[in-house]
């Protein structure tokens, strides 16, 4: 098992995530995270830490396009390690619906 990050994410971009990783397994895209499975530990301490509950584990129903896009991207994309500001304008982006298909970038982010 693994945990992934889902379009929750898109555009919230919170990283109190990547804070409480002991791994250092997220990877930062231009509006979103995604975890590098074969990194990730599945110890779960970065679940409960995400405001726009956009992490999963990828043992939930329905999860597999994320493992894919997350492994996929956190090969290209760079390691963040430390705590960013969100977006000025994440909350307006918490809950919102088909996010993925509005709002992906397959662009990079700064990383650390």
């Amino acid at each position: 098992m693994t945990y992934v990050v889902n379009d929750a994410c898109i555009k919230c971009k919170y990283t109190d995530c990547v804070e409480v990783c002991p791994v250092d397994c997220f990877y930062e895209g231009e509006n979103m995270l995604v975890i590098h499975p074969d990194e990730c530990i599945d110890c779960g301490v970065c679940e409960p830490e995400c405001p726009a509950e956009a992490i999963k584990p990828d043992s939930e129903p329905g999860l597999e396009k994320w493992l894919e896009l997350n492994a996929d991207y956190a090969k290209s994309w760079p390691n963040l390690t430390q705590k960013k500001d969100a977006p000025p304008d994440a909350k307006e982006f918490e809950g919102q619906e088909g996010k993925f298909e509005k709002y992906f970038s397959p662009n990079p982010g700064t990383g650390d």
